[in-house]
């Protein structure tokens, strides 16, 4: 799967202890330039932080957050057709859609099953209301877990009362099609560094 610095600008994710705003032994993560928030356990190693992508690591349970811009088309279609993909793309097996709702979001989509090592996982896709923005979130995580998975989804709020970045310049998105265009574009040019030198016949003059 993939998953990754902390003390990054303070337009892109901020962490923010929020003593008294949040549950017992939580940290509340709020990531300023799109006004969204969103808790996890303590404890949690920040792996990477970017103004898109964000990863955090426990001994037991990996999540990552990645932002991208909504798809014009069949939401639905769209991102059930992407979810597939994805978890097909992990090798998991077992699979089947999931109920989850998070509150103050115009939709949630997401897939649970099991990675080959045994290992549970769950893909979620939140859609905003208020921005042109989906929040794809990937949990995986051991058995036994679950409940604390999915209150980190469901702890996802979007602060609508504020208009993010009007008065600053706004990070670009990318669409998850192009996001895939261009993975597969990078594949290729690894495979392309990895072949061996082609030999030339030389010729005795």
């Amino acid at each position: 799967m993939k998953m990754k610095r902390l003390i990054a600008p303070l337009t892109a994710l901020m962490l923010m202890l929020l003593a008294g705003s949040m549950n017992a032994g939580a940290t509340v993560y709020n990531w300023s330039r799109y006004d969204l928030s969103f808790e996890t356990p303590e404890d949690g190693f920040v792996v990477f932080n970017t103004q898109t992508f964000f990863e955090i690591h426990w001994e037991d349970m990996v999540m990552t957050v990645q932002l991208y811009s909504q798809d014009r088309g069949d939401e639905k279609k769209l991102l059930t057709e992407n979810l597939q993909r994805k978890a097909l793309g992990y090798n998991m097996y077992d699979l089947h859609d999931g109920k989850l709702k998070v509150k103050g979001f115009k939709k949630t989509y997401s897939i649970d099953g099991t990675m080959p090592d045994g290992s549970r996982a769950i893909i979620a896709d939140i859609v905003s209301k208020h921005q042109n923005l989906i929040i794809e979130v990937t949990v995986n995580y051991l058995y036994g877990n679950r409940e604390i998975v999915e209150d980190m989804i469901k702890s996802f709020a979007e602060n609508k009362t504020k208009q993010p970045n009007h008065e600053r310049k706004r990070q670009k998105v990318q669409t998850k099609q192009k996001a895939d265009q261009e993975k597969k574009q990078r594949e290729k040019e690894q495979e392309k560094q990895q072949r061996p030198a082609r030999k030339e016949k030389l010729y005795d003059a």
